[in-house]
């Protein structure tokens, strides 16, 4: 089984994939009468196809253990994919470039608190993996008609750490 070594999110090693969530170095100004810091236009969401709509759910996710045993990656070719966290735990993103042959080999990126993604339209990812405690998160993804989920089972699976 290969080993894939986590990485620290950045937005620059992340760029290829998406958007980093965060409040560090983001554009700001202030609002309500300055009482209000905003970070403005953080993460671009993509949504496309029929009667598409943005739409804005609370997911709490079981955490997982290191190394973890990644054996899958899905897709959604119809819309981009926010993750954004509303606790401090940590959480894990995997994601693959796209090859002729389907997703290639996985590049894993560890979260600090107050960082969230959102993972561009079509881009092979992992599946939600909190750590370290029960973790809910606001996801920001695409509603509508239409199939907007692939997966893809790797023939060999990859070590996690």
């Amino acid at each position: 089984m290969k080993e894939i070594a986590i990485q620290p999110l950045t937005r620059e090693a992340f760029a290829p994939f998406g958007d980093v969530i965060e409040t560090e170095n983001a554009h700001s100004f202030p609002i309500n009468g300055g009482r209000c810091m905003r970070y403005h236009d953080l993460a671009r969401i993509e949504i496309a196809g029929e009667k598409a709509r943005p739409m804005i759910s609370i997911v709490r996710g079981e955490p997982y253990a290191l190394p973890l045993t990644l054996t899958m990656v899905e897709r959604h070719p119809l819309g981009s994919q926010a993750f954004i966290p509303l606790g401090n735990n940590p959480f894990l993103v995997v994601v693959s470039e796209e090859t002729a042959d389907g997703p290639g080999e996985p590049r894993a990126f560890l979260t600090t608190p107050g960082q969230g993604v959102n993972i561009a339209r079509n881009v092979w990812h992992g599946i939600l993996t909190p750590l370290e405690g029960v973790s809910d998160f606001a996801v920001i993804d695409r509603g509508g008609e239409g199939v907007n989920l692939e997966e893809h089972f790797f023939e060999e699976p990859f070590l996690l750490r």
